[in-house]
């Protein structure tokens, strides 16, 4: 019998990331599930970097807990990484660079010298590809369809490249036959009966607003949202599209928002030092309820903190980015299949709310490459505003429910005002009107109603409630949890605010709710807590995600604890 999963990391300084895509591109051609995971220092100069790439013949919910292969690029790589190695794990090091002492794991390939003598000094990474694929029966002919169809592209010079490239994956798939290493034969693949794509998190993100009919894009380059910007740069394109590069998150922010005004379908994405930067803004489009969308693709911090390391720590300045009475809608997607379902739902809750919505990923998805069901478009319905037709002497403000929005140069009183203000538009200090507008702006909220959600096992006293991207990988604990006999519920919502009201009504029949989290406050379970929940999180600041295994082991303390009467928080 053979595996059904195989973990291999790179890591190293140089041809990391191009070979982990190359493998997860090809694995994912080949029928097989695939998921990438990438973390890398900020430096200029550059540093430590690993890739992993977790391969599966059926979904897969985390990126692996244990490494099935390493390729050691330097000699950093390979002591860093070393121990993540299951006991019947192969290293494979780059001899070129250097020879690791008395190691009963490894062996030695000069990746760098191969490509040179096949013809082509870049595809050392093909030199690593091919070692890999016979050491799990990795089929080594989908490794050269994909190398075919990767340099085939009608310019002088291809068949060379893919000859060259072929002969590099031969040469490391022959010295790893002689190598004595092997493990146990991965599985052959059950392709999946449904048309699938490639795609990284942000990427889902932006077609998924695109979807919903964003024509509007205005953005700052900032790590890890940078990809939507380009993305969007070479995407929206065309009649009635337009992208700009904005010179700073507050321009970013105040384009959008005379975007929204005018009746533009408009977002920015950043990650949390733009959301610091971008409070009045949100406050602005808030008061003065203008549709836009805002992305936070979540880092460590605070201030510039881990730039290129995941954390799911600005959920509080999300909830709550302007002073005074504000609560945003906040969509967290947890796969990069929700990715694009929650883009298109932003756009269309801006809309059909009038008003800014946060949609929150994080480092860890957004670059995340995974093969997904190709997203059924016919199931995302763009919503529009309701646009005033009427005549002249119609006020925006001057109701208690949401009604048309007038237009610059329409009939009706198009004034937005970040003061208080009349039903006009114009500033007013009245209390009574202050009343109102607070009472209108928060009570449209419940047109945001049609929020995604899982619940299963409601019987249990006892649910665990994951959020944003750490979702898999708390799925993956809870089914080993629940294969072990655990009691226990699980419950998610790609909605954090407003809550769909069947996870509210779910919410306060617990008697625990266990929030794993990447931060160190336990931001979402002390909303939950101020919302009269009974609420506890797991917590960790690492930079890096969750492993299943510690989930399993720290989920069944505190399930321990709350039978002991402890209180965890």
């Amino acid at each position: 019998m053979g595996k059904t999963d195989l973990v291999v990391r790179f890591a190293g300084e140089a041809g990391v990331v191009t070979s982990a895509e190359s493998l997860a591109a090809t694995a994912a051609q080949a029928g097989y599930h695939v998921q990438t995971y990438a973390t890398y220092p900020s430096q200029i100069l550059g540093g430590p970097v690993h890739t992993q790439v977790h391969i599966s013949t059926c979904p897969t919910l985390s990126d692996g807990d244990d490494v099935d292969v390493l390729v050691a690029f330097s000699e950093d790589g390979f002591n860093n990484h070393k121990d993540a190695l299951v006991s019947d794990g192969v290293i494979i090091y780059n001899s070129g660079e250097f020879d690791p002492p008395g190691d009963s794991h490894s062996f030695g390939l000069p990746f760098d010298e191969i490509a040179k003598e096949v013809g082509n000094a870049r595809a050392s990474n093909m030199v690593v590809l091919g070692a890999i694929a016979p050491l799990s029966n990795f089929p080594l002919e989908a490794l050269k369809d994909y190398v075919t169809k990767r340099f085939t592209r009608g310019r002088p010079g291809d068949e060379k490249i893919v000859e060259a490239n072929s002969l590099a994956l031969d040469r490391g798939a022959e010295a790893a036959r002689t190598s004595g290493f092997h493990l146990t034969e991965l599985d052959r693949p059950i392709r999946p009966d449904y048309e699938q794509i490639m795609i990284s998190g942000n990427a889902a993100v932006a077609v998924g607003a695109v979807q919903g009919g964003l024509d509007f894009y205005a953005g700052y380059p900032i790590s890890p949202a940078t990809t939507i910007l380009v993305w969007m740069e070479q995407n929206l394109v065309g009649e009635d599209r337009f992208t700009y590069q904005a010179s700073s998150e507050i321009e970013a922010i105040g384009t959008i928002i005379g975007a929204g005004f005018n009746g533009r379908k408009a977002m920015t994405a950043t990650a949390g030092p733009g959301i610091a930067l971008m409070s009045e803004g949100l406050g602005f489009a808030w008061m003065a309820e203008i549709p836009c969308v805002v992305v936070d693709v979540q880092r460590g911090g605070p201030a510039t903190g881990l730039p290129t390391k995941t954390e799911q720590s600005d959920l509080f300045a999300c909830m709550y980015p302007a002073h005074g009475d504000v609560r945003m809608p906040v969509i967290a997607p947890g796969t990069v299949e929700e990715c694009f379902y929650a883009g298109a739902l932003a756009i269309n809750w801006a809309e059909r709310y009038q008003g800014p919505v946060i949609v929150m990923s994080e480092m860890q998805m957004a670059e995340r490459s995974q093969n997904i069901p190709k997203p059924d478009v016919s199931k995302v319905a763009a919503v529009s505003r309701e646009v005033y037709t009427g005549e002249n002497g119609y006020q925006r403000y001057d109701t208690d429910e949401l009604g048309p929005m007038p237009l610059p140069g329409g009939p009706g009183a198009y004034v937005a005002n970040a003061s208080e203000h009349d039903g006009m538009g114009d500033s007013t200090h009245l209390p009574i009107r202050h009343i109102r507008g607070m009472e209108r702006r928060f009570g449209k909220l419940k047109l945001l109603n049609d929020g995604p959600y899982e619940i299963e096992n409601p019987h249990a006293a006892i649910t665990l409630m994951p959020w944003g991207g750490s979702k898999g990988t708390v799925r993956e604990a809870y089914l080993q949890l629940r294969k072990e006999g655990v009691d226990l519920g699980w419950l998610y919502s790609m909605t954090l605010h407003p809550l769909p009201e069947a996870v509210s009504e779910e919410l306060g029949r617990k008697e625990l709710v266990i929030v794993p989290e990447l931060n160190y406050q336990g931001q979402w379970s002390s909303l939950l807590r101020s919302d009269g929940y009974k609420a506890t999180s797991i917590t960790q600041y690492t930079g890096l995600p969750f492993k299943v295994r510690d989930l399993v082991a720290r989920i069944k303390q505190s399930i321990e604890a709350h039978k002991g009467g402890k209180i965890l928080v």
